[in-house]
């Protein structure tokens, strides 16, 4: 399902002008004693960059709290960035306010996780599927049923009649979230952001979702992030995985690449905590790295993995912030550990 690694860095080597581009994106959210006076900040994302191309699925993974949501509604147009930029098919977020982004919105499309909590109870499908429509402007009840018709139908809810004027709790949870990848998909956007979007369902279902949103992706040559904490299934949907660990993106990589040949320490201690489906690896134990995930509030100096890191170099790690290494052909890694690599 997965494209070659050589044919995607070519493709990639040969585009010019990312359809998303976040340039040094910082989200930092202030804290207040009682409500009066500042105690700080929390420091959600802290530097991130990255470039998105059309057609082109990265996963962004990272064990909770590591700033994969914040990213996410920021790329969504709900968090302000506190610094840095994003670029959406060329043009600025900041030169926009938050009321004039409804171009934008309507061509991003969003998946959440919980597809039960996403969808009003007090409406039909049609309705749901309606709502965005209107708001867009679509004013042709024909053109508006049309394409609700469309969508039910590339989700694999048919037939469309029945589930018009059913409520969300009249559905299973797997059709609840194709409903939710519909609504996604009503006004024809270029990017997809999905959430953690399989990861509330039961397993034979989790594949069925996985793969209508490949086809989707495919067909429609979408865009997609896909945000999950669940390394296990982005080889089935991603062409490149972005690690996130404390606010930062530590490892950038192919998915086979970075899989098979992972670089940073919290990467190879996120691939030990992933279950392994191989009976004949049931006994063998997983060294993991001690200690939690720092404070946002505040963070250690220098890597902010190195209170945790058994490679940890003393004076260096400790004290000054990695830079960005590249270890193999677009292949990543923030760590000093490979500061000699050429």
């Amino acid at each position: 399902m997965v494209a070659e690694p050589q044919v995607i860095e070519e493709t990639r080597a040969a585009r010019t002008d990312p359809l998303l581009s976040v340039q040094d994106l910082h989200v930092w959210f202030e804290l207040r004693r009682f409500g009066f006076g500042r105690a700080g900040y929390v420091r959600a994302v802290d530097g991130v960059s990255f470039d998105l191309y059309h057609g082109e699925a990265v996963a962004v993974v990272g064990e909770s709290g590591c700033g994969k949501s914040s990213l996410m509604k920021t790329i969504l147009g709900i968090n302000i960035p506190t610094k840095g930029e994003i670029v959406y098919d060329g043009k600025k977020m900041s030169e926009y306010s938050r009321s004039n982004l409804r171009w934008y919105r309507s061509q991003v499309g969003y998946v959440q996780q919980d597809p039960y909590g996403a969808l009003p109870p007090f409406m039909t499908i049609q309705k749901i599927l309606e709502e965005p429509l209107i708001i867009n402007g679509v004013k042709s009840k024909e053109e508006r049923l049309e394409r609700i018709n469309k969508a039910l139908e590339e989700v694999k809810m048919t037939p469309v009649d029945e589930f018009l004027p059913k409520f969300p709790h009249m559905l299973s949870g797997g059709q609840q979230q194709r409903v939710v990848i519909a609504r996604a998909m009503i006004n024809n956007p270029q990017l997809l952001v999905a959430d953690e979007p399989v990861s509330m369902l039961d397993a034979s279902v989790r594949v069925e979702i996985l793969k209508l949103l490949r086809g989707l992706q495919e067909r429609h040559h979408l865009a997609v992030i896909y945000i999950t904490h669940d390394l296990s299934t982005v080889r089935y949907f991603s062409e490149y995985i972005f690690v996130m660990y404390a606010g930062e993106i530590i490892e950038k990589a192919r998915v086979d690449d970075l899989l098979n040949n992972p670089s940073h320490p919290y990467t190879l201690a996120l691939l030990a905590a992933t279950s392994d489906p191989d009976p004949k690896n049931v006994d063998e134990f997983q060294e993991v790295p001690p200690g939690e995930p720092p404070s946002l509030v505040k963070p250690p100096a220098g890597c902010r993995f190195h209170p945790r890191c058994s490679h940890m170099i003393d004076g260096l790690c400790n004290v000054e912030r990695p830079k960005e290494f590249k270890v193999g052909e677009g292949h990543r890694v923030s760590c000093w550990l490979f500061k000699d690599v050429q």
